[in-house]
C-alpha cells in the first residue's frame, strides 16, 4: 500500500506496509540512514524524528500515521535553530558514542523552534531520553544564553575567516 506525506520538506510516496514503523520506512524504503534504531520501545530517543514540528519516536510510529502529514529526519534539518543546535553540538563535543546524537538533536531543534528561551524544565521534558551520563553535555547547548553565545560567535569566526580570505586574495593579485 502507497503512503503519501512530506518528508523533508518534499512530497514522497512510500510503498510499504502501512504498519511498518515510520523508523524502517524511512531506513530501508527512503534511504534516509541519519535515524537509528536503539530500543524498539520509544524510550532511548535514537529514532526520534519531527513530525509537524513535534519530537515524535518513529519506531513506535506507523507509516500509516504519518500519511498527509510533515516529516523531518536528521537528513532534512534546515532551520536556523537547527543549524545553531548542529553547530553547538560540534562546538561543546557532545557525542560520547555518537549513537543517539540524530536523535538528540532532533528533540533539541523541535524545542527551540518552538521555544526560543526554554527553561530548565522544558529542557527537561525535552532531553528525557538521555543515556551514558551524557545530560548535561546534551542540555548545555539548548541553554539560551549558552546557545546564543556559540551563534554570535559562529558569526564572528565567519567574519574572519572571510576577512583573511579577502586579504589573502588581495596579497596574490
Amino acid at each position: 500500500m502507497s503512503i503519501s506525506f512530506v518528508l523533508n520538506g518534499k512530497p514522497t510516496t512510500l510503498d510499504a506496509d502501512p504498519n511498518m514503523p515510520l523508523l524502517w520506512a524511512v531506513r530501508e524504503v527512503a534511504g534516509l540512514p541519519g535515524t537509528k534504531f536503539g530500543c524498539g520501545m520509544a524510550l532511548c530517543g535514537a529514532c526520534t524524528v519531527n513530525l509537524d514540528g513535534e519530537a515524535i519516536r518513529s519506531c513506535v510510529m506507523p507509516l500509516s500515521g504519518v500519511a498527509g502529514r510533515q516529516v523531518t529526519t536528521i537528513e532534512g534539518l534546515q532551520s536556523k535553530a537547527a543549524k545553531a543546535v548542529q553547530a553547538a553540538w560540534i562546538e561543546l563535543q557532545v557525542p560520547q558514542c555518537g549513537y543517539c546524537q540524530s536523535g538528540q538533536v532532533m528533540s533539541a531543534t523541535a524545542l527551540l523552534e518552538k521555544n526560543a528561551s526554554p527553561t530548565d524544565a522544558d529542557i527537561d521534558g525535552a532531553m528525557n531520553a538521555v543515556g551514558e551520563g551524557a545530560y548535561d553535555y546534551l542540555a548545555k547547548p539548548i541553554e539560551p544564553t549558552e546557545l546564543k553565545r556559540m551563534v554570535a560567535e559562529a558569526i564572528a569566526r565567519r567574519k574572519l575567516a572571510r576577512s583573511l580570505s579577502d586579504a589573502t586574495h588581495g596579497e596574490q593579485d
